[in-house]
């Protein structure tokens, strides 16, 4: 009879605290986040009081949302920003309109087709380039192409087609990420059931990535909106309403603002009450297209099972 033999027994370490060495880094990391985080929100949150501090008053006036500065001087208290909201909601909404399309279908592409191919990598470095051009030569571009070479005059729409060279680089941008972040294994199994590419494509991958797609246009939406190169270089401001995009002069909320500026703002109360109030007004639609981007993200996010 044979004794069977026993191995010894494992010595298991025991734990013998964090060295103070570790401790002092962990805590000098923290503080140093912690300013950071602090560095970055002071200087929000005081331009944010300061604007609502000021515009405000002239923001809740009853006439302000539903009146124009037609005939009213730079000194004249009254009138509103009708005229500069609508503006600004037709040139954004027809920048949507060219940008929205055109940047997915193009994040698509080098997601789905593109891929390593000589037009894809072209793609990418144009797309690179446009991210980083300021709203300015955007601008400039439009104005030799559309009034210079081929004859329009300065409008709505002209601004809308700068904004959209601002617009498109985002929306790729975004709309490229969010579809990489779609499982492989998700295609595959729609490839294996005999489901062709552009069905797998519209019917699987964009639902499923579309909550990050459409934060990402919303966010770049609310970017345009704030752009003021254009304005100056495209089209006139007018204190007037007008519907017309494709000509004439066109109010807009950065164009009010210079415009304030111009009038005096600063030395005179009337005005510096405009540019508060505009700036405001700005303010609170982009922060409603934010709002809006997180709501309509969390709609289309995909439903757990």
């Amino acid at each position: 009879m044979t004794s069977a033999t026993l191995d010894p027994p494992v010595k298991v370490p025991t734990f013998q605290g964090v060295s103070a060495r570790r401790k002092f880094t962990n805590n000098v990391a923290t503080v140093l986040v912690t300013a950071s985080v602090v560095i970055a929100i002071v200087p929000l949150v005081w331009v944010l009081y300061t604007v609502l501090a000021r515009g405000i008053g002239i923001v809740t006036s009853s006439t302000w949302w539903t009146n124009s500065q037609a005939g009213m001087t730079a000194f004249q208290a009254g009138g509103g920003a009708y005229h500069a909201i609508v503006g600004s909601l037709l040139q954004a909404a027809i920048c949507a309109v060219i940008s929205i399309p055109v940047g997915v279908f193009v994040g698509i592409y080098l997601v789905e087709y593109g891929g390593g191919t000589r037009l894809g990598k072209l793609t990418t470095f144009m797309v690179d380039i446009l991210t980083g051009v300021p709203s300015i030569v955007a601008a400039l571009f439009i104005y030799a192409l559309w009034v210079a070479t081929l004859g329009f005059e300065r409008s709505g729409f002209a601004v809308s087609l700068a904004l959209v060279l601002l617009m498109i680089p985002v929306i790729v941008r975004s709309s490229e990420e969010m579809l990489r972040i779609v499982p492989m294994d998700l295609r595959e199994a729609s490839y294996a059931l005999g489901v062709p590419k552009w069905k797998t494509i519209s019917a699987i991958v964009v639902p499923t990535a579309l909550s990050g797609i459409v934060t990402g246009i919303l966010l770049s939406l609310a970017r345009v909106m704030g752009e003021t190169a254009p304005l100056l270089i495209l089209v006139g401001y007018s204190q007037a309403m007008n519907f017309d995009v494709f000509g004439g002069f066109m109010g807009s909320l950065p164009g009010m603002m210079f415009d304030q500026t111009s009038a005096g703002a600063g030395a005179n109360p009337v005005p510096t009450d405009r540019l508060w109030g505009a700036a405001l007004t700005l303010v609170v639609l982009i922060a409603l297209l934010n709002i809006g981007a997180r709501f309509i993200a969390k709609f289309f996010a995909p439903k757990k099972v």
